[in-house]
């Protein structure tokens, strides 16, 4: 084992934050006491780069590179390596680096595991180790803290191409970097060396395959292989099989019966199971115990068995195997795989690895007809959607096809049925490659249609909206003439383009009347099955309803309105495609249907998970997340939105994710959780600006000013709040502004802004009256009970009460109730203000509105009541506080100042400052007297309790002794 002296060089990381994290805690510490550390991952993902950010970091001493000797051996012995270190570390703290620790030998690994073990933490050393996850992590090195490395996120690998190619390439180009890189920064960045810079501008075609065996084993550290002929076929099975099936697990009878076609020798007979015996262990440990064959024996430390189902550690040594394959194996083993699910009935799966059996996509003349007749079967499989198969697996097909395809109408037709597959599959990534691959330019226009309206999709969910809505209209135009079903739906899209630019002229321009002709049925495509194609998911009369309704809706005339948008909330009612129910939901939304909105977003959900359409999961999440907001139910509509928003962002729906996290920050908004409701506000608005998306802003901005209305900030949400309502080139999203015009109302006249709110409610009336909102009537009579006179107000808010018992929805009703309690307060009305008050306390804690309940509880003690839902005693009370606000109120009951709280406890004034005006607000005291003498109450009570207690134990131990 040797040891070398750092040399600091630069070094830049992209999208590795959670892990710097780690390690600098690990580096921070290290003058106070020892740590240890290992980081894993992949070949590639940067664990090298990661370790040499980190002894560039560490300043407080040296840094000591350790790795075995030329021969893999160890050179030191544990005592040697022990007094250096501590020797060392006696004048300053050490970090020892170990990289690529699974390399090394047996000897070696052990020497640093004792070592290690008998480091204390009074040693101030660090060390800070790297293995490979493509294999199982050394037993010595399992018990240590893991730091886990995984591809880079879609943001970040753009930036690091950015980076590697000064932001020159192509756009088509990067697509198919990004997607064909997966993540690995390492194979990003040797994809990149291998272009020129023709191929990188897109001026000439890129090479095929654009990952292929040289790429990939540089990256991999070469090509794995087992110790014997059965494991690497086993390992190459394996990776084949997994082709299909995404890179994901694969079935382990399927890699067996594989296997038996593929080896059929003497000594390995029709029930013999190579190397997956039931008991055979993955990795280097125990061999496998004999199966039912001779040869049984262990499955290779790549790959890992649980239950019946067999899988790499590393997708990118899966496909390492598979490219580096001699190509005869590979198409031998292919084969294997074919005739196992062909005898099996899997039709598709087989067809799929008959063509990999074939050859390449440029094959001999002799064999043309033959791939000819593989592609156009596997397309028409494809595009039966009788055949059970995931959009992914129909993705790969369809591109298989396509790559076989020598027409170049067909072969563009078929990457975009890919790409559209490769959407509802939730990998956007994927299908922006195979639409670059489908530009042809003597493809029809209905196919160059369908390219572009997936394009347009593509956008609307993640990229500028403003493209989406070109993108779209030109697909209706270019699909107007063969396919006009096909068109409407993509005008349609356009138009949700347009709605969530918050475009109010460009949405009426594109809902314009539709040609006389309309057919009740779309019109079948060649290719792409019925549920894959934008038209054909779509009834045409669901299509026709919903525009013609979306239009007289937005021109203000609700009598046109109703009977369009209520026929397609009824169809919502029958069908089980999840496209159909989404636009039911959307329907019902426009509507003011919050009940039909609920209903037909849960079903549209549940349609979508039982299709397995991950796009379209996070929708209906949106949708549902909006109606339980909309109902009044803010924890469900936080829990759908949290589902919603972890699935946009792990399909790269990053539209869908802005408009989850305004959803959020409103359901937050009600709740005690400021830091929570602006870190989805900066969230959603950071996305919303840079794509547009007024709607997902106007929604953030109304719940950051929500909150600071509900925490006693008027001046704060008035300015917030009369950027969005009042009239002006800022006003928000036109069909959401009126929803926060309540909100604005009633913190301007908080505010002193009386003529501001009342310049708003003659829009506001037109609302209400127009019916969509079934809250709004109720808001209304509120906030006119705000501004009116003495003699008036009383009799608003009780008729505002009474449209709220209509409504429904407590926490609307509550917040009327809060304020009705408020008013009668002052007029001296201490009996009546009690009962609204109380009744708003009951409404906010019933709907978990804890920053408005702490109102209307401040409110009841400025009565004289006690507060409810509390608890009574004050050790009940101060249980409400977290660690470091009671240790806050020690120091204060013990008569500290706020600087002397501060300088004890190591925080800041303002920190003190804020922790004591929520404690006051939850403990419901005025002073610091009344503090510190409920702090002498709970002490004294803890007193007595603990005396009773002594009692009882001594009563059981007396009782015990005597028996």
């Amino acid at each position: 084992m040797t040891g070398e002296t750092t040399v600091r060089t630069a070094v830049r990381i992209h999208g590795r934050s959670t892990q710097r994290k780690a390690l600098r805690a690990l580096l921070d510490g290290l003058p106070h006491h020892g740590g240890h550390l290992l980081v894993a991952g992949e070949p590639g993902l940067g664990r090298t780069t990661l370790l040499r950010w980190a002894a560039r970091s560490f300043r407080a001493g040296p840094v000591l590179h350790l790795g075995p000797g030329p021969d893999g051996g160890a050179h030191v012995t544990v005592e040697q390596m022990l007094d250096a270190l501590r020797a060392a570390s006696a004048a300053a703290p050490v970090l020892v680096c170990a990289d690529d620790a699974h390399l090394w030998d047996a000897p070696a690994r052990t020497a640093l595991d004792r070592a290690v073990r008998r480091l204390s933490t009074a040693d101030r050393v660090g060390l800070l180790l790297s293995v490979a996850s493509d294999r199982a992590v050394a037993p010595e090195f399992a018990r240590l803290p893991v730091v886990h490395l995984d591809p880079l996120t879609p943001s970040g690998a753009a930036a690091l191409l950015d980076d590697a190619t000064d932001g020159v390439a192509a756009p088509a180009v990067r697509e198919q970097l990004l997607a064909e890189a997966e993540g690995n920064p390492a194979l990003l960045v040797a994809l990149v060396r291998r272009l020129s810079p023709a191929e990188l501008r897109g001026h000439r075609p890129l090479p095929r395959p654009l990952a292929d065996a040289v790429a990939l084993a540089e990256v991999a550290g070469g090509a794995p292989c087992g110790p014997s002929a059965h494991a690497r076929d086993l390992l190459l099975t394996v990776a084949a099989a997994g082709r299909a099936e995404d890179g994901t697990d694969v079935d382990a009878g399927l890699v067996h019966d594989a296997l038996r076609h593929l080896r059929p020798e003497p000594g390995l007979g029709p029930h013999a199971e190579p190397g997956l015996g039931p008991h055979a262990e993955p990795g280097p440990g125990p061999r496998a115990e004999p199966g039912p064959g001779p040869r049984a024996e262990p499955v290779p430390e790549h790959l890992v068995l649980a239950g019946d189902r067999l899988r790499f550690r590393s997708p990118l040594v899966r496909r390492t195997v598979h490219a580096t394959a001699a190509p005869e194996r590979r198409r031998a083993v292919h084969r294997a795989l074919a005739e196992v699910l062909e005898t099996g009935g899997h039709r598709l799966t087989g067809l799929l690895h008959r063509s990999w059996s074939l050859g390449g996509p440029e094959p001999a003349p002799a064999s043309a007809d033959r791939l000819a007749a593989v592609a156009d079967r596997l397309a028409a499989v494809a595009a039966d959607g009788a055949v059970p198969a995931s959009h992914r697996l129909r993705a790969t097909a369809y591109a298989r096809a396509a790559e076989l395809t020598a027409d170049g109408a067909r072969r563009a037709e078929r990457y975009t049925a890919a790409a559209e597959q490769a959407l509802l599959a939730g990998r956007p990534d994927r299908a922006r490659p195979l639409l670059a691959a489908a530009r042809d330019s003597a493809a029809p226009a209905a196919v160059r249609g369908r390219a572009v309206g997936v394009r347009g999709v593509t956008e609307l969910r993640d990229g500028p909206v403003g493209d989406a809505h070109q993108s779209l209209l030109l697909a209706a135009s270019l699909l107007a003439a063969d396919a006009p079903a096909d068109a409407a739906a993509a005008a349609l899209a356009a138009a949700d383009a347009a709605w969530a630019a918050g475009d109010l002229p460009a949405c009426l321009a594109t809902l314009a009347p539709e040609p006389p002709h309309r057919p009740e049925n779309p019109e079948p495509g060649s290719d792409g099955p019925a549920d894959a194609r934008g038209a054909a998911a779509h009834p045409a009369a669901v299509v026709h309803d919903h525009r013609v309704g979306m239009r007289a809706l937005l021109e203000g005339r609700l009598d046109r309105a109703g009977a369009p948008l209520g026929q397609v909330v009824e169809r919502g009612r029958t069908e089980d495609r999840p496209q159909t129910l989404l636009r039911s939901a959307a329907a019902a939304l426009l509507l003011g249907d919050v009940d039909a909105a609920r209903s037909g977003g849960a079903r549209a959900l549940a349609a979508a998970r039982q299709l397995g359409s991950d796009t379209l999961v996070p929708q209906a999440l949106e949708y549902l997340a909006y109606a339980e907001l909309r109902a009044g139910r803010h924890p469900q509509a936080r829990t759908h939105a949290e589902e919603g928003l972890r699935t946009a962002l792990r399909t790269g729906q990053r539209n869908t994710a802005a408009h989850h996290r305004a959803v959020l920050a409103l359901a937050a908004s009600i709740e005690e959780e400021p830091d929570v409701v602006a870190r989805h506000v900066t969230a959603a608005l950071d996305t919303a600006r840079r794509h547009g998306l007024v709607q997902a802003a106007t929604l953030a901005q109304w719940a950051a000013a929500r909150a600071d209305l509900g925490r006693g900030r008027p001046y704060d949400a008035a300015d917030r709040l009369g950027l969005l309502v009042l009239p002006g080139p800022a006003r928000g999203h036109f069909a959401v502004w009126r929803l926060a015009v309540p909100c604005f109302v009633e913190a301007a006249v908080l505010a002193g802004r009386q003529e501001d709110a009342r310049a708003v409610l003659t829009d506001f009336a037109d609302w209400a009256a127009f019916g969509a909102d079934p809250q709004a009537a109720a808001q209304l009579a509120r906030c006119h009970a705000l501004l009116a006179p003495g003699e008036h107000a009383d009799a608003l808010y009780r008729r505002a009460l009474d449209r709220h018992d209509e409504a429904g929805g407590d926490f609307e009703r509550a917040r009327t109730a809060l304020l009705y309690g408020k008013w009668l307060r002052r007029r001296r009305r201490p009996r009546e203000a009690r009962g609204r008050l109380g009744t708003a306390l009951a409404g906010f804690e019933r709907c978990g509105a804890g920053v408005w309940a702490a109102q209307a509880r401040d409110e009841l003690r400025a009565l004289g009541a006690a507060p409810q839902g509390t608890g009574t005693g004050a050790p009940a009370r101060l249980g409400l506080l977290t660690p470091q606000q009671l240790r806050i109120v020690r120091h204060v009951a013990e008569g500290a100042t706020n600087r002397e709280v501060a300088l004890a406890l190591g925080v800041s004034t303002r920190t003190v400052d804020y922790h004591l005006r929520k404690v006051f607000a939850a403990l419901g005291v005025r002073s610091r007297l009344e503090l510190a003498r409920m702090v002498g109450e709970a002490e004294q009570d803890h007193e007595v309790r603990g005396a009773r207690e002594t009692r009882r134990v001594g009563s059981y131990e007396k009782t015990g002794a005597e028996h």
